[in-house]
């Protein structure tokens, strides 16, 4: 027998829209899933056309009116012989929809049903509406962002999105859907994107429970600390990355820079002597161009590298040796460059094998997998039911 992907033969109803859920449902369809993306049949998903292309891929789509009787019976009918069903309403509103969990586990008692909020489906900002920067400065993440208090920054890569939402949510479908194949039920997954990007705070979690409080932006040892783990500007406007955290790597960083006098102070204890070394890097990183910082410190085992630009590191040899750049030609959007899925294992290799689909682009052949007749199917386009 041919491989299967791992996730072959699961089927998923992706009800969201924009980042996170699309995101999980994105690296559930790059594993084998079969995923269904279900939009309405007004706005439907509203990202920008090539967003749309990057988290799509691999994925039909559907559009149904859930608030037409029949646009919900035919949903109805996808639900029962679904294996996950990912939705991100504000509570309550999957309910009155008619598609809550409780609805749904009636007719399809091993469901795995994940809801992704900002805040969860309990609690006192349950129904509060909210964004990554909102989510991050709740969860005290946002105040670890930036260089120091006066200067800060935002990540591009949204953390509360894709790493407390999209992936934590990935987590507990996966284990549920596991737990689902030995006992023949499935579970509700109630996902809320502030609790992940909270629950993967330890580096200041940890300061926290040593010192009792963390440290502003840019002090603590991973964010700017330590003179041996951070980012030096170059001459010409560019960075370094110094993770020299370990003696053996400052030991050759400071042999490189024909600085032997430094590696006494490593990781030093007293905070002024830090501030003091950091600032002679700082002058030393200013005399170059990255380009030469780059050549001294090519394959020599000392933890410096070079902060890259998306489009550098897109070109990088170590990405292309791992086959982790796509460059691909949407029908409708255009040249899409996308990274491949990051997960590799035995027995499997990953493949684009559908480009993101366009909004409603496999209704009739979804709806006929589902026992439905052309004639009904007409029928309900005809009644703005599905699109």
């Amino acid at each position: 027998m041919t491989d299967q992907p791992p996730l072959h033969g699961i089927r998923v109803l992706d009800l969201t829209r924009l980042l996170p859920g699309p995101v999980c449902s994105l690296h559930l369809a790059d594993l084998g899933a079969d995923v269904i993306k279900v939009e309405d049949t007004g706005a439907g998903d509203y990202v920008p056309p090539i967003l749309r292309a990057l988290i799509n891929r691999n994925k039909r789509a559907i559009r149904i009116n859930l608030k037409q009787p029949a646009g919900l019976d035919a949903f109805l009918r996808l639900a029962r012989d679904a294996d996950v069903l990912i939705e991100g309403f504000r509570p309550g509103v999957a309910e009155r929809l008619g598609v809550g969990y409780e609805a749904l586990a009636q007719i399809n008692p091993k469901l795995v049903y994940c809801s992704i909020s900002g805040y969860g489906q309990t609690g006192p900002f349950r129904d509060a509406p909210g964004h990554d920067l909102n989510y991050c400065g709740y969860a005290g993440v946002a105040d670890q962002i930036g260089f120091d208090a006066h200067s800060p920054a935002l990540s591009n890569v949204p953390l509360a999105d894709l790493m407390g939402g999209s992936l934590t949510a990935m987590m507990g479908i996966q284990a549920a859907l596991f737990d689902a194949a030995r006992s023949g039920r499935g579970r509700y997954v109630d996902l809320a994107i502030s609790d992940g990007v909270l629950a993967h705070a330890v580096m200041p979690l940890a300061t926290l429970g040593t010192h009792g409080h963390t440290y502003p932006a840019g002090g603590d040892t991973l964010s700017g600390g330590l003179p041996c783990y951070g980012l030096y500007r170059t001459r010409d406007n560019r960075f370094m990355a110094v993770g020299a955290l370990e003696r053996k790597f400052w030991d050759r960083f400071c042999d490189l820079i024909e600085r032997p006098d430094l590696k006494a102070q490593h990781r030093s204890p007293d905070p002024a002597i830090n501030r003091a070394v950091h600032a002679e890097l700082t002058t030393l990183f200013a005399s170059q161009d990255q380009a030469a910082w780059n050549e001294r410190f090519r394959d020599n085992d000392c933890c410096v590298t070079p902060v890259l630009k998306l489009e550098e590191a897109l070109q990088h040899e170590q990405f292309r040796a791992r086959d982790m750049v796509l460059e691909t030609e949407h029908p409708t959007y255009g040249p899409v460059t996308q990274a491949a899925c990051p997960v590799r294992m035995s027995r499997f290799q990953f493949t684009l094998h559908r480009h993101a689909p366009l909004p409603g682009e496999h209704t009739r052949d979804i709806l006929r997998e589902a026992g439905l007749p052309d004639a009904d199917i007409d029928a309900l386009h005809s009644a703005g039911a599905v699109r």
